[in-house]
C-alpha cells in the first residue's frame, strides 16, 4: 500500500501539495452591462424659395390637371423560408449525397464542432461523427477540425459526403417516450425553461458507445420540442459516478453554461469513500494526466509536463470523517475537469476510491463487511449561474443507495460540516 499524500508525488510526475488553511473567495464574475447607443436621424425637408415670390405664385396658379388615381397592386406576399425542421431535412439529404458547407448561426456559437454536428444531424450516431472528425474529413474555414474545437458565428464547416446506409429511425414509440419522460422526471433535482439538472443514477451512462443502449443522451430524445431539438448535455459524469448532471434545454443555455464550465466559475463538490486516511487532512493535488490504453479500456496516468496528451489537473480535498482509520470520507473540489480526474488523484495520493475497478490498486486490501464493491463517488453539489438571470442555481444530490448503505454501516453523518467549502476556487 502506498503512503498517504503528504505534499510529495513520490517521483511519479506532476506536483501534489497540501494546504492546511483553505481560503474562501467569492469568484462570481462581475457582470458587465453594455449600454446601447441611441441614434438620432435628422428629418430632411424642402427649403422654401426665399426671395422668389413670383415663381412661387406662378407655381400656385399653374396647377397641373388632376390625374386619375390608379389602384396600387397588392404587395406580393414574401416567400416564407423553410422551417428549421425542413432545413435540417434538406441538410441531411445533402449530407448523404455530397459535400456540404454549413454556416454557424449566432445561437450555435461556442459549440464544440462534434456537438454542432449532433444538433444539425441527429440521425447520425455520435461515434460516427467522432470517426469523421478523427479521420480529418471535417474542415472549419478550410482547416482540419479537432473534436474539441469551438465554433464562432459565421464560420464555415465543410462536411464530407457520407453514405447513410443505416435505415432512418422509425417513429418513436409513444409509450416508451412517456416512460422515459416519467423516469427523467423522477430523477429531476431542478428544472426551468432553460435548465434541467438530474440525479444521474450509478450505472447509467451519459452517452452511448459500444454495447451501450440506454444512456442519458438517448433518454433526452423523449424531450424533443416541436422543431426536433432535444436538450443538450453540458458536461459529463462517468457511468458509475452518481449525482448532479447539468442539461441545457435551449441552445442559448447550452452555449452560456458551457462557457461557465470552461471559465471554471461553476463550483462542483464530490463525495467519496476511500481506502485509508490521508495524513494531510486538507490538501491540494496538482498533477498532469494523460490517457493510456485502448479507447474501450482506457485510463488516466500521472504524467509529466510536456508528455504527449498530458493536461494539468488540480483537485482540492478535505477529510470530512473517518471510520476506524480504515476508511475516510473525502469531500473533493475539482478545479479542472479532466477525465477520471478525481479517481486518478485519489489513487495518486495512495487512497483510491472504494469500488473503483480501474484505479484501486492496494494489494491484499479487504472490503469491510456489508459494503458493496461499487464505485463510492457522488457528484454531491453543483452551483452554476443561470444562463439568463446570472443568479446561482445551487443543487445537491442525495447519496445513491449503495453509498447510503455504507454510510449507515460506518456511522457517517451526512449533516456533518463539510470543510471543502472553504477550499480555493483555483
Amino acid at each position: 500500500m502506498r503512503k498517504s499524500g503528504s505534499g510529495q508525488n513520490n517521483g511519479r510526475g506532476g506536483r501534489s501539495g497540501a494546504r492546511q488553511d483553505f481560503r474562501s473567495r467569492d469568484d462570481k464574475p462581475a457582470r458587465k452591462s453594455a449600454s446601447g447607443r441611441a441614434s438620432s436621424a435628422k428629418a430632411g425637408g424642402v427649403k422654401s424659395a426665399a426671395g422668389k415670390p413670383r415663381a412661387a405664385a406662378s407655381a400656385l396658379r399653374e396647377k397641373p390637371a388632376a390625374r386619375p388615381k390608379q389602384a396600387r397592386p397588392a404587395p406580393a406576399e414574401a416567400p416564407r423560408g423553410p422551417t428549421r425542421a425542413q432545413a435540417r431535412a434538406e441538410a441531411q439529404e445533402v449530407l448523404a449525397t455530397g459535400v456540404q458547407t454549413l454556416v454557424v448561426e449566432p445561437d450555435e456559437a461556442d459549440m464544440r464542432v462534434d456537438r454542432f454536428l449532433v444538433a444539425r444531424f441527429p440521425q447520425l450516431a455520435f461515434t460516427h461523427i467522432q470517426r469523421i472528425v478523427r479521420k480529418g474529413e471535417l474542415r472549419i474555414d478550410g482547416k482540419r477540425a479537432q473534436p474539441n474545437d469551438r465554433l464562432a458565428a459565421g464560420q464555415k464547416v465543410r462536411v464530407p459526403p457520407l453514405k447513410l446506409d443505416q435505415p432512418r429511425p422509425v417513429s418513436r414509440n409513444a409509450a416508451k417516450d412517456q416512460d422515459d419522460r416519467d423516469f427523467l422526471k423522477s430523477i429531476t433535482l431542478y428544472e426551468d425553461k432553460d435548465v434541467l439538472i438530474i440525479n444521474k443514477p450509478m450505472g447509467l451512462a451519459v452517452q452511448g458507445g459500444s454495447g451501450t443502449k440506454r444512456h442519458v443522451d438517448g433518454l433526452l430524445e423523449a424531450l424533443k420540442d416541436d422543431e426536433g431539438q432535444k436538450p443538450r448535455l453540458v458536461h459529463r459524469l462517468d457511468k458509475d459516478t452518481a449525482g448532479c448532471l447539468v442539461i441545457a434545454k435551449t441552445r442559448f443555455a447550452a452555449s452560456t453554461m458551457a462557457k461557465s464550465f470552461r471559465a471554471r466559475t461553476t463550483r462542483k463538490i464530490y463525495w467519496a469513500l476511500v481506502a485509508g486516511v490521508p495524513r494531510v487532512r486538507q490538501g491540494r493535488v496538482s498533477t498532469y494526466l494523460a490517457k493510456e490504453g485502448d479507447e474501450g479500456d482506457s485510463r488516466m496516468r500521472v504524467a509529466k509536463h510536456g508528455d504527449e496528451g498530458a493536461s494539468h489537473a488540480l483537485t482540492y480535498y478535505a477529510v470530512v470523517d473517518t471510520a476506524a482509520q480504515k476508511l475516510a470520507w473525502l469531500s473533493l473540489k475539482p478545479v479542472t475537469g479532466r477525465t477520471h480526474q478525481l479517481r486518478a488523484h485519489a489513487a495518486h495520493i495512495g487512497h483510491p476510491i472504494v469500488g473503483d475497478p480501474k484505479y484501486f490498486d492496494i494489494e491484499n486490501w479487504e472490503l469491510p463487511g456489508g459494503i458493496q464493491n461499487k464505485l463510492h463517488l457522488l457528484a454531491r453539489r453543483i452551483v452554476i449561474a443561470h444562463p439568463r438571470t446570472g443568479k446561482p442555481i445551487d443543487v445537491t444530490a442525495p447519496l445513491p443507495p449503495h453509498m447510503q448503505q455504507s454510510f449507515n454501516l460506518l456511522g457517517l453523518d451526512t449533516s456533518r460540516y463539510d470543510p471543502i467549502v472553504e477550499a480555493p476556487e483555483e
